[in-house]
């Protein structure tokens, strides 16, 4: 009836007038900072405009020079290598297990990984210091122990990236088929799960990169030198070399998501393919 009347039913999908301006809005409200960062990126102090600021970040002298930076872009980068190994090791198998054995843990294990999206980041640092104080004792204070808290704050991002991977397998029945051939659950976890997993798998790694390398907060809360810290230290004396290397961190942040973007739009073609 709603057809017939040409109104459109609750829910619908919008229309493609809809859509051209929903997007034009949002892509309007993030080019608009970013053209504005490249068009300081390019100033010159005496006026006009001069590519000396982008020229000395690609000079040979640029490591000694901006020592601070790249100090801080490996300790981003290490950070988000250990990240990635603790939501790999921990919450991927732990979401299969109770996928496997007791999916009515399922909806208690989304309300803990979504936690903390919901508390903010302060109060988390506020939470976190006295723990990091028996940290510091036990492990050191090394840059790589701040993972623990990265790896919680990036919980309910990877957590969607798997789950909704996982929902779309049947690792129930892929599981129990292999193992009805023999296969011991070592061969089915790694040979059938995760092979169908893998989607998810890469979409939760590289999420956590970019949240891991644009994480500020924590890091300076607790006195620790991350690539978002070195920036602002970096601003304070010269803020074009700040702004060019946020640029390019956010670049790479894009990069990431086009990665993702291609990896879920290869699944959809495949899928297509196998149905027809």
């Amino acid at each position: 009836m709603a057809a017939v009347s040409g109104v459109r039913p609750v829910g619908a999908a919008p229309g493609r007038v809809a859509r051209t301006v929903i997007l034009g809005v949002v892509g309007v409200v993030f080019a608009i900072p970013i053209i504005a960062m490249l068009e300081f990126s390019f100033r010159n102090l005496a006026g006009g405009y001069t590519l000396t600021h982008w020229a000395g970040v690609f000079s040979p002298t640029a490591t000694v020079t901006y020592a601070a930076i790249f100090t801080g872009l490996g300790n981003s980068l290490l950070l988000a290598v250990v990240t990635v190994v603790i939501i790999l090791v921990i919450l991927l198998p732990t979401m299969i297990l109770v996928q496997l054995q007791f999916p009515r843990l399922r909806r208690v294990l989304e309300f803990v990984c979504i936690i903390p999206i919901t508390v903010p980041a302060i109060v988390m640092v506020v939470g976190l210091a006295p723990v990091y104080s028996v940290v510091a004792r036990l492990a050191g204070s090394s840059i790589w122990t701040l993972a623990f808290a990265y790896g919680v704050t990036v919980l309910p991002y990877a957590y969607r990236a798997i789950q909704s991977n996982l929902s779309a397998v049947d690792v129930v029945t892929l599981s129990e088929a292999a193992r009805s051939l023999g296969a011991g659950w070592g061969s089915v976890l790694w040979r059938v799960i995760l092979p169908n997993l893998r989607r998810g798998i890469l979409a939760a790694s590289f999420i956590t990169v970019a949240v891991v390398l644009g994480e500020f907060t924590i890091a300076s809360l607790l006195n620790r030198v991350n690539l978002q810290t070195a920036l602002v230290q970096v601003s304070k004396s010269d803020p074009f070399v700040a702004v060019i290397f946020s640029l390019l961190a956010l670049a790479f942040a894009f990069v990431l998501l086009l990665l993702i973007g291609r990896l879920a739009s290869d699944r959809r073609t495949r899928s297509v393919k196998k149905a027809s």
